[in-house]
This record gives C-alpha cells, sequence and structure tokens, in this order.
C-alpha cells in the first residue's frame, strides 16, 4: 500500500484510516520508527515484541525462562551501577 500524507508546519502527520487499518492500529496505537536511508518505517509495537520473542525463543535453550532472563540482567546492571558509586 501506498499513499501520501503532507506533514505539518510543526512536524505532524496524520496516518490515513485505510493505513491503520492495515497495520491493526486501534485509536491510540503505538508505533516504533526507524529510519533506514532516505526512508521512514512505521512498525506496530505489538510486531516488535514479537519480533523480540521469536529471537529470544531461536537463541534461549532449556528452561531459561524470560523471568531468569530479567533477573539476571538486573544483577548484572546492579554489578555494574556499583563501579560507578
Amino acid at each position: 500500500m501506498n499513499r501520501t500524507v503532507k506533514i505539518a508546519a510543526n512536524g505532524r502527520l496524520v496516518l490515513p484510516k485505510s493505513v491503520r487499518e492495515a497495520l491493526g492500529l486501534e485509536d491510540a496505537g503505538v508505533l516504533a520508527l526507524s529510519v533506514e536511508g532516505n526512508e521512514v518505517r512505521l512498525t506496530p509495537m505489538r510486531e516488535k515484541i514479537r519480533r523480540a520473542q521469536e529471537l529470544y525463543r531461536q537463541h534461549c535453550k532449556g528452561d531459561y525462562s524470560s523471568d531468569d532472563f530479567l533477573r539476571d540482567r538486573r544483577k548484572e546492571a546492579e554489578r555494574e551501577n556499583a563501579k560507578f558509586r
């Protein structure tokens, strides 16, 4: 789907209803914005989360849960922060 939109002087733009529907966005959805070369890409956050979960499943073996990962990462962050105190 290709659409043309105008950008207001304050930088705002309106996503047409057909684009919001194609992305499955409700009234106040959240998008991730990335710039790739001369292009802007808008991706629904739920898609970013799905991709992250998929990568996690590909690289995580055994019974290591996301809770385990977060616990370990928090401990690592505490150790890193302690170095700067």
